[in-house]
């Protein structure tokens, strides 16, 4: 990290520990780690997973219980893949790690026509890649870096294109009950991630098989917020406290809530009062 004036280390410490206090909030208010927890934290070489596996670090020499951080990166085999960069980086920060190698690149480049977005398909293998190796390592909680935005984000990209209300839960179980996945940046606002990225000099490496998608949905619905935060300061914030206040009885969701049973709960003794009607 660069030397900073004395204004730029002010505006540090303040961001510093607003990102460890929110982290620190959001793994409170879920239970995300708990005492002897090995967390497998998943490591990109972007802004976000840096900032993530940084705040935690420093954590875990504060935190009420003891858990163990290992820092994992999966490998893809993309062309121009800088792979000696995350290794110099966690090593030089003393933070245990693996770099798993799966060429999920060509899959992806052999299934996906061109032109199509490669997001979906190279999300579910990377994700399959990584639930696996937790197992193998014996990692209780696999932690992602989804920030705020992203949440709010997947909110309207369900809404949008897939006609259901879900986000990114804080936390959750895999669908085979095998692995707990945490988020603990929820809370955390992306243009704070990326401030802290510059000071804190990440060797930030770019995804070159989808981050140059300028048509992906997901960009799209990215401007639309960031044209609403323009328009209404704070909306974002208060879209994503809308996820976590939710009113099933207000929704239309039949196996979330029982509409079908739904009664009147009158007193039966109770006599109607006599109208007078009055002729005109």
């Amino acid at each position: 990290m660069r030397e900073l004036s004395r204004k730029d280390k002010l505006e540090f410490n303040k961001l510093q520990k607003r990102l460890r206090r929110n982290v620190g909030k959001a793994i409170a208010d879920y239970n995300m780690i708990e005492q002897g927890d090995k967390v497998m934290v998943c490591v990109s070489g972007g802004k976000d997973s840096y900032g993530m596996l940084d705040v935690l670090v420093n954590l875990q020499q504060s935190a009420p219980v003891d858990f163990e951080l290992v820092a994992v990166n999966l490998d893809q085999k993309q062309p121009g893949f800088p792979e000696e960069v995350l290794p110099a980086y966690l090593s030089a920060l003393g933070v245990p790690y693996y770099v798993l190698e799966k060429d999920t690149y060509s899959i992806v480049k052999e299934v996906v026509p061109e032109g199509k977005t490669t997001c979906g398909l190279c999300s579910r293998l990377r994700r399959g890649s990584l639930y696996g190796f937790a197992q193998d390592i014996g990692a209780t909680k696999i932690a992602l870096g989804h920030h705020r935005d992203d949440i709010v984000e997947t909110l309207f990209l369900n809404m949008f294109f897939n006609g259901k209300l879900k986000a990114m839960p804080p936390k959750l179980l895999s669908d085979d009950k095998q692995n707990v996945v945490i988020r603990p940046l929820a809370y955390c606002r992306e243009k704070e991630l990326a401030r802290y990225a510059e000071y804190r000099e990440f060797p930030i490496i770019p995804c070159n098989l989808c981050g140059s998608q300028a048509h992906l949905q997901r960009v799209q619905v990215k401007a639309m917020l960031a044209q609403w935060e323009r328009e209404y300061p704070g909306r974002t914030e208060s879209i994503f406290r809308s996820i976590c206040h939710v009113s099933p009885s207000q929704l239309g969701d039949r196996k979330l809530f029982d509409f079908e049973n739904l009664r009147i709960e009158r007193d039966v003794q109770l006599h109607v009062p006599a109208i007078r009607v009055v002729n005109l």
